[in-house]
């Protein structure tokens, strides 16, 4: 008979220590779950305002649109402003016009000072060159503007030159580097870089687009791309994404970040980039198995219909082309006067608005001035009956096919909607993924356009895959960064990383709290952009007008007021921990509190204080456009112009005198002028300098 060996029951010390291990383990798995909870949280505040504010973008360029109704052509309504205003909004630019851009931009002639201790450039260029120019950027040196206009002028004749979709091979041993949106951030790309080594044909690199705004260094990210596309042109390739567009510039920060920067020469240096911009290619293929775009597909997508378009044509994606944007001659020369006809026109057309065709829509821009994209479609296809018209089929087919390849998101369900959310592109699904690829024998869909907590994240059962590589992109530590590395066998490989050395020395907790704090921050100024619509909503909450609501109602109004998708009772908490009593809200005492982030500017009238804040970021577009000669002054006359057109426009009932008011306070020197970036200073909130003190 066998006998079984029973081990000797544990010591009471020994099973005290095990329990109290189970028991941190499991407190510790609670804290850190609690944590990705405030995190995930904090993301979708920060990406709810995003997408937010790129509805505003929309609204703007509806704005552009409705102004062109009715004061941009002679048989426009006559009425007050003037329609010289308009025409110095969008007067006809001088892009290259008819010469060839080294006449036009004349860089030969513009003379280095004396005192010019930045890189200096020689064509072609060199790697050492490039590296120099890296080592100059690194310790926050400018280049000079003669070598912008002379790197921007070689990268612009070699992009006329390419195809609309770049074609790759990995070959027996090569690994293609995937880059995704870099937004200004130039410490990343320098990161990704000394990571991953510099593009050459050993390390072949795509860039997918969204290069520029929101970073404060987009233009010297762009440099050292083209800088790189010119000494490599096999190996580095550079897709278009839904920030090269220069009506988004103005919103976003590029326009004001070159006029900044390059006081002199920055209007030609933008014309110069606009023109760049359309001629970037739209989409690469790697393998013939791999397709990258910047932002995704529709269910009518056609690769070879974007392979054979006039990418150029298509200078801003915010709006189709329409009957005198069409070139005499199926190959214009981009440096004809029919080029700056289809510039001045971008600001005629209805608003981006992308439908399948079982969602029709009758939107309107204002009073009935614009049209929604099915409307425009059908006009279109009648005009395209006439055979003096034959392009009109073909023009709104390709301006679809481009909106959708650099605006649309993927979404998990099946079918093909319009992208609400952005007001651009679709929002398509794993069905549309799996047409789109097998018709065009295709394995993956990389793309980028949207921001991710891990810097990557796939979908659609593995066959999309969104690669993101702008860090810290909300704020210090909101997201990592990454980059794909993608060999013969076409398994896409991740290197993540995190730019800002002061998010690597944080621990978990500090990181969350501080993009915590931010992404509140960032919520408190919607509230306050709000407070009129607030209070008129929790009243209705209130018929005897108490002044109290049940936090239940508070969560209804505020996601009323703000549509923003996001878990308000969750946040409840951390915006209403005050102002309560019983479990009611004393509302007008929590409006109230909002005060704290009252502009640096003093002004009487409430209304207009809250309705230009709300709009700060609109109006300096439009200050920006008016400011032809760049010299960053607008007279109060233009001020009070363009501030009626918005309130128009917005249906806001804000009176003249209030408006003077207003720019006469604004008018910080009281020379009849006002200094734009003084305007934009005049509402930074309070609140903001605290934190900054409080962090320094």
């Amino acid at each position: 008979m066998m006998h079984r060996s029973v081990s000797p029951a544990p010591p009471a010390a020994a099973a005290t220590a095990m329990r109290a291990a189970l028991l941190i383990q499991r407190w510790y798995r609670q804290y850190v779950a609690r944590l990705e909870m405030r995190r995930r949280c904090t993301w979708n505040i920060f990406q709810s305002i995003e997408y937010s504010g790129q509805q505003d973008h929309i609204k703007l360029y509806n704005f552009f649109s409705f102004l062109m109704e009715h004061f941009g052509r002679s048989e426009g309504v006559c009425v007050s402003p003037p329609a010289s205003l308009v025409s110095q909004m969008f007067g006809e630019r001088s892009v290259c016009q008819d010469e060839p851009w080294e006449k036009h931009c004349c860089y030969t002639h513009i003379q280095l000072p004396d005192g010019y201790s930045g890189p200096h450039l020689t064509f072609p260029l060199t790697l050492s060159g490039v590296t120099e120019l890296l080592h100059a950027f690194r310790n926050k040196q400018k280049l000079h503007a003669r070598y912008v206009l002379q790197l921007l002028g070689k990268t612009w004749t070699l992009l006329r030159l390419m195809p609309n979709i770049s074609t790759v091979s990995t070959g027996t041993h090569t690994e293609i580097t995937i880059c995704g949106d870099l937004h200004g951030h130039l410490e990343d790309l320098l990161l990704i870089f000394y990571k991953n080594g510099f593009p050459s044909a050993e390390t072949p690199y795509v860039f997918n687009g969204d290069y520029v705004d929101r970073g404060k260094e987009s233009m010297e990210v762009l440099l050292v791309l083209f800088a790189f596309l010119l000494l490599y042109p096999h190996d580095m390739h550079l897709n278009r994404g839904n920030h090269e567009d220069h009506i988004v510039n103005l919103r976003y920060g590029f326009t004001k970040e070159v006029l900044s920067k390059y006081r002199v020469h920055g209007k030609l240096i933008l014309e110069l980039l606009q023109k760049i911009f359309s001629r970037l290619p739209l989409a690469t293929i790697i393998n013939q198995k791999v397709l990258i775009v910047h932002g995704g597909i529709s269910d009518q997508t056609d690769l070879n219909v974007i392979s054979k378009l006039q990418r150029h044509r298509f200078v801003s994606a915010l709006r189709p082309l329409r009957r005198w944007d069409w070139p005499p001659d199926p190959e214009p020369d981009e440096d004809s006067s029919v080029y700056r006809r289809r510039v001045q026109s971008l600001t005629h057309c209805s608003p981006l608005r992308r439908h399948t065709p079982t969602h029709t829509a009758r939107h309107s821009l204002h009073a009935g001035t614009g049209r929604c994209v099915e409307e425009e479609l059908r006009e279109r296809r009648r005009l395209a009956e006439d055979p003096e018209l034959q392009h009109t089929h073909t023009d709104a087919d390709e301006w679809k096919q481009i909106v959708d390849i650099l605006w649309s998101d993927p979404m998990a369900q099946n079918g093909c909607v319009p992208n609400k959310v952005r007001s651009g592109g679709c929002l398509w699904g794993p069905d549309v993924t799996h047409a789109v690829l097998d018709k065009h024998q295709l394995q993956m869909l990389i793309r980028s356009h949207e921001c991710k907590q891990e810097g990557y994240e796939f979908c659609h059962s593995g066959r999309v895959l969104t690669i993101f590589s702008a860090s810290n992109y909300y704020d210090v530590g909101s997201n990592r960064g990454a980059y794909i590395r993608l060999g013969p066998d076409l398994v896409p490989h991740f290197k993540q990383f995190q730019a800002s050395r002061s998010t690597r020395e944080l621990t978990l907790r500090q990181s969350v709290g501080r993009t915590e704090r931010s992404a509140l921050q960032a919520l408190k100024m919607q509230l306050f952009a709000h407070k009129s619509a607030l209070i008129r909503e929790f009243q209705e909450y209130d018929p005897e007008r108490a002044g109290l609501v049940s936090l239940e109602h508070w969560a209804v109004v505020v996601e009323k007021v703000l549509q923003l998708s996001l878990p308000w009772r969750v946040l409840r908490s951390q915006l209403v921990s005050s102002s309560t009593q019983d479990g009611l809200l004393h509302y007008q005492d929590w409006v109230n509190q909002l005060s704290v982030l009252q502009p640096n500017t003093e002004i009487a009238n409430t209304s207009l204080l809250e309705t230009l804040y709300k709009h700060h970021s609109n109006l300096e577009s439009i200050f920006r456009m008016i400011d032809t000669d760049h010299s960053g002054l607008i007279s109060l006359e233009e001020f009070h112009q363009t501030w009626r057109l918005l309130s128009a426009h917005l249906q806001t009932d804000i009176s003249d005198a209030a408006i003077a008011e207003l720019a006469h306070s604004i008018d910080f020197n009281k020379d009849g002028s006002i200094d734009i970036n003084e305007f934009m200073e005049a509402f930074r909130l309070v609140e903001h300098s605290r934190a900054e003190r409080t962090a320094e």
